[in-house]
């Protein structure tokens, strides 16, 4: 079954997901952006790529992501919520892939966003503008959701062409490179690769992973 052809089935748990965003967005508290430094593992894990949940989880979860592609969007609220489940034992680390128009753009407005400390709720609000702005090579709608949710406009776009959110963006496909990724969203849990794409194979392998460390 294709990747796009799963797109269509989850949907419908896309439309509850960010029905309930408030939810997520009140768990962001308990699953928050790390800012301790993250240990390196290969070219997975890198010490400054955003990050949620307790440094010292013995489940790391690491997600290649577009934020232009429909996939990571179908898939965000069902990873929050497998978090949520397993608070104490699950870490989730972003890695950014570009493959759509607007997705450099979107990535972008994200790192600006975790300079400024809004990185959830930009994100959750780009994700779910995604519609507006996918394929459009300036994400003008994305930037509009960031602002409404707290993002300085004007300062990201002083700050988004940095040298060190360059150099990030760089490392991020280089990474993926490296280790295969060709489309979005790709999954490692503990290093192991998600093997056969969904959501039900995604949580069997992260809780197989959280059996295995107790």
């Amino acid at each position: 079954m294709s990747r796009r052809t799963l797109v269509l089935a989850i949907s419908v748990l896309t439309v509850i997901g960010f029905a309930v965003a408030a939810f997520f967005y009140e768990r962001a508290s308990t699953v928050p952006q790390a800012t301790a430094p993250v240990q390196e593992i290969g070219a997975l894990v890198r010490f400054n790529s955003p990050s949620f949940g307790p440094a010292k989880a013995p489940v790391t979860i690491v997600e290649f992501f577009d934020p232009s592609c429909e996939s990571c969007r179908a898939f965000y609220p069902i990873v929050k919520k497998m978090m949520s489940q397993h608070p104490a034992d699950v870490r989730l680390v972003l890695r950014y892939v570009r493959l759509h128009a607007g997705s450099e753009e979107a990535i972008r407005i994200l790192e600006t966003a975790r300079k400024q400390g809004v990185f959830v709720p930009v994100l959750e609000a780009v994700l779910e503008a995604q519609p507006q702005w996918h394929g459009d090579a300036k994400a003008t709608a994305a930037w509009d959701a960031a602002g409404q949710a707290g993002l300085d406009v004007a300062k990201a776009r002083e700050d988004m062409m940095s040298a060190e959110i360059t150099a990030t963006i760089e490392r991020d496909a280089a990474d993926a490179k490296k280790v295969g990724v060709s489309g979005t969203p790709t999954f490692f849990v503990n290093g192991k690769p998600l093997t056969n794409f969904g959501a039900q194979p995604l949580y069997d392998l992260i809780w197989s992973e959280i059996n295995q460390s107790r």
